[in-house]
């Protein structure tokens, strides 16, 4: 928080993989030495780490995005998150994902339910795919994406994926989708919030999301309850 709204020098990536501010850094370095001077047998995947096999090695990795949603952070709006999990063998034991300008704090833990400041949340309870609200970006609503047929969706938007999930874990979405390949740590948390919220986070094929992975990539996602998935997943395959 000491950097927004404080006009942060900004980089952009190379490959056209975004910006990224001092503050990302900044968020990076802290998270970093605390998290794996606690836990020094972990290993550690980051948005703004230079990224290493030793991970791929290891039981348990730390999952991160220092900051997920950074140009809404540039723009100085409060739709952006830091993103935490740690997955092991493959699976994501523990998650959390905290708004700082919002101050809302979601988190799981496998098997113990998901939690948005304290208080039990859940995903919402439509059976109908027809018109639910997904958030996405525009370009996944593309009918090339839908061979079984487009299922007529509303469309909202949020800039950090990490969030996108939780508001869909806590029921204030029908759902979300990404349908490209997409950065472990954007969605790693957000996964298991959604599961643990009685919802169902696939990627998007269907198949249950592995993390630590060499590309450090999942086939897309797609998130809702277990009805509004299965109507999404047979217009998507």
């Amino acid at each position: 928080m000491g950097f927004f709204q404080k006009d942060p020098e900004i980089w952009d990536k190379s490959d056209n993989a975004g910006p990224v501010t001092e503050a990302d850094l900044a968020v990076d370095k802290m998270l970093s030495a605390a998290l794996c001077l606690e836990r020094p047998e972990y290993g550690w995947l980051s948005e703004e780490t230079e990224d290493g096999v030793e991970r791929l090695h290891k039981e348990k990795v730390f999952i991160v995005d220092p900051i997920d949603g950074t140009r809404a952070f540039i723009a100085g709006t409060e739709h952006w998150s830091h993103s935490l999990a740690v997955a092991k063998a493959g699976q994501v034991q523990a998650a959390a994902v905290y708004l700082p300008v919002l101050d809302m704090m979601f988190c799981a833990s496998l098997g113990a339910g998901a939690y948005l400041n304290g208080a039990p949340i859940s995903v919402s309870l439509r059976a109908e795919t027809q018109g639910a609200d997904i958030l996405s970006a525009k370009s996944n609503f593309d009918p090339e994406f839908w061979p079984g047929g487009f299922p007529d969706l509303k469309r909202s938007f949020r800039s950090s994926l990490a969030y996108r999930l939780c508001l869909v874990a806590n029921g204030a979405f029908d759902g979300m989708l990404t349908l490209r390949p997409t950065w472990e740590w954007d969605v790693a948390a957000g996964s298991l919030i959604v599961n643990e919220a009685g919802g169902l986070a696939t990627d998007q094929t269907g198949a249950a999301p592995l993390f630590n992975s060499a590309a450090a990539q999942l086939n897309g996602m797609v998130a809702s309850n277990r009805d509004i998935h299965s109507g999404l997943m047979a217009g998507l395959t």
